[in-house]
């Protein structure tokens, strides 16, 4: 997976940047971590990994964790964060390349299903974490979606001026719909063992028939 990327900017050609060897270490352990507690909790689930297995699988001490996140919390959402960046940018490449509301949002949500069906367990470990979030948490959760709401509304509005969508519907009401249909179709891949082809052909039938109550 992509996660943050340290940048070097140089300041002109005639005084090169020198590389902070201090801070392109700290990255390469915070990346180290990322990637050990990703797989950990990809197979015990989030309550099953604790720090000190993802210490261990990182080859490294607690300490040097904690170094680099508060707590497992703080570690846990910093892998979310990362994969929704990630999804936000392919979510976008679907909708520039899709015409009328319906598509746009089925390419963008079969964007999702392809990212995400291939580590189906971490999916399920999002989920069960999401219901013992404190608020504060849940919060930073809820910002850190808000870029990948707003492209589903953005195509939800244009449906509206295309006059695919009337201009009395409720969109705040039709965004969280839309969304949680995205959403509750993963519990089919997990115990169907549904595909993203199929996932996507069940999320089209929903869009439309969702939609078609929508419209002027």
């Amino acid at each position: 997976m992509s996660y943050e990327p340290l940048t070097i900017e140089a300041e002109s050609e005639a005084h090169p940047v020198k590389v902070n060897r201090r801070t392109i270490a700290k990255q390469r352990t915070r990346e180290k971590v990322l990637e050990a507690a990703r797989t950990l909790f990809i197979q015990r689930g989030y309550e099953g990994a604790t720090i000190r297995d993802i210490a261990q699988a990182a080859g490294m001490s607690t300490g040097a964790v904690f170094a680099n996140f508060a707590d497992k919390s703080e570690l846990f959402d910093a892998i979310i964060k990362g994969d929704l960046e990630l999804l936000h940018e392919q979510m976008s490449a679907a909708a520039a390349n899709a015409k009328g509301v319906e598509q746009v949002l089925l390419g963008m949500f079969g964007a999702g299903y392809s990212l995400y069906l291939k580590q189906l367990p971490m999916v399920q470990a999002v989920i069960s974490a999401s219901w013992t979030r404190d608020a504060n948490n849940e919060n930073e959760h809820r910002v850190a979606l808000k870029p990948l709401l707003a492209l589903v509304e953005a195509a939800l509005k244009r449906g509206v001026a295309d006059g695919e969508i009337a201009k009395t519907v409720d969109l705040g009401l039709l965004l969280d719909t839309v969304w949680d249909l995205y959403l509750v179709n993963y519990r089919r891949a997990v115990f169907d063992e549904l595909g993203v082809e199929q996932l996507t052909a069940r999320l089209s039938t929903q869009l439309s028939m969702l939609l078609r109550g929508a419209r002027p």
